[in-house]
């Protein structure tokens, strides 16, 4: 693991990527490992265990939030790294502690992976999930993590295989079917070549399993947030979907923060739709500061748009928002009204992938499940 301090700030301060819902949303890693048997003293100790190591994370979190120190003073972060090396050391400690007196704990050994995941030593967390999955192959949540770890470092071939052994287990978890659609979304000309399919068509499997995510959490809005996204990467746009995808969107914010962050996203691609009065609506609502910059630079976007350069004409979108499949006139009210009705999807099959071409978009990384004592 390399500088921890420089990790965990870099992790937390990072503010250079655009705004997005998602970033908005408060969320938490880690493993759903309710007790099974309150009588079993192992399981007890496990489940404080977890308990200290949200806390620890969570005081951690703390100093690097609060932490003033500028980067010239080299001996005063000297000092926090120390510090929250020591702190998080007391949860190592305590976890091979209990592993050593557990050996058997596939449950343990999926906390404490997690764990060492969460602080960023990734290697580590791996090794221990390897542990986990050969005491309990049938748990899908330690398939999923380690397909985030394979999806992250690459060796697709393992993150796919193990996605959908995750699902296959367990076909009722949205995030498996979120985390599958984000790495075939990333890596697409891996599953290009793969699948023999076109990139239209890697596309439409990522947006599959996203619609399946969606379908097990209708009100989940990072999974709606993330699946409307991915139409910014697919070119031509498919507008009318994007449209439809953030006004889905809309309809589960929970406040006026999430509501003026998806209103944003919907000014973009009005914008790109060609709907101009409508785009300018949209940002007339938005009046929180978290969003001046993104507001400031589409309202340059939209002048633009309305008085573009001579002899500048845009392509059309495929699924453009001002025809239909049969070239007949569409309106925005139409498209506004229409309604997400995603099927279920079987989850892709999986055979050798080849190596890894990042591709990268700027999506979040995959998740891992929440933790519940």
């Amino acid at each position: 693991m390399g500088d921890l301090t420089i990790g965990l700030l870099g992790a937390l301060l990072a503010t250079n990527q655009p705004v997005a819902v998602s970033n908005l949303v408060a969320e938490q890693t880690g493993l759903a490992l309710p007790i099974r048997n309150e009588a079993d003293p192992a399981e007890r100790e496990l489940h404080n265990l977890m308990i200290s190591d949200d806390a620890a994370i969570d005081e951690v979190n703390d100093w690097i939030n609060t932490n003033t120190i500028p980067r010239s003073d080299t001996n005063a972060l000297a000092a926090l790294n120390v510090k929250i090396r020591s702190r998080l050391d007391v949860m190592k400690q305590g976890y091979e502690t209990f592993l050593r007196d557990h050996p058997d704990s596939a449950r343990g050994f999926l906390a404490y992976g997690s764990f060492l995941t969460d602080i960023g030593d990734e290697d580590g967390g791996k090794v221990q999930y390897e542990n986990s999955k050969q005491l309990d192959p049938k748990n899908p949540a330690v398939w999923n993590q380690l397909a985030n770890y394979y999806g992250e470092n690459g060796e697709l071939t393992n993150a796919f295989a193990d996605y959908t052994e995750a699902i296959r287990l367990d076909p009722t978890e949205p995030v498996y079917y979120q985390n599958f659609a984000t790495t075939v979304y990333l890596y697409r000309k891996d599953v290009r070549d793969f699948y023999h399919i076109n990139e239209q068509q890697v596309f439409d499997k990522a947006l599959g399993l996203y619609q399946q995510a969606m379908k097990l959490a209708p009100d989940d809005l990072v999974i709606a947030t993330d699946y409307a996204e991915s139409y910014y990467g697919i070119k031509p746009m498919r507008t009318n979907d994007a449209l439809v995808a953030w006004t889905n969107a809309l309809n589960i914010c929970k406040d006026e923060t999430e509501r003026e962050g998806v209103e944003v996203h919907l000014a973009r691609t009005k914008i790109a739709a060609g709907f101009y009065d409508e785009a300018q609506d949209e940002l007339d609502i938005v009046t929180n500061a978290t969003f001046k910059d993104l507001k400031r630079r589409l309202i340059r976007s939209l002048a633009e748009h309305k008085n573009p350069p001579p002899d500048t004409t845009e392509a059309p979108g495929t699924n453009s928002v001002t025809e239909d499949t049969n070239n007949s006139p569409i309106t925005l009210t139409a498209v506004m009204k229409k309604t997400f009705t995603a099927e279920p999807s079987d989850p892709p099959a999986v055979t050798n992938l080849s190596a890894a071409d990042t591709n990268l978009l700027e999506l979040p990384p995959p998740i891992r499940e929440q933790k519940s004592p």
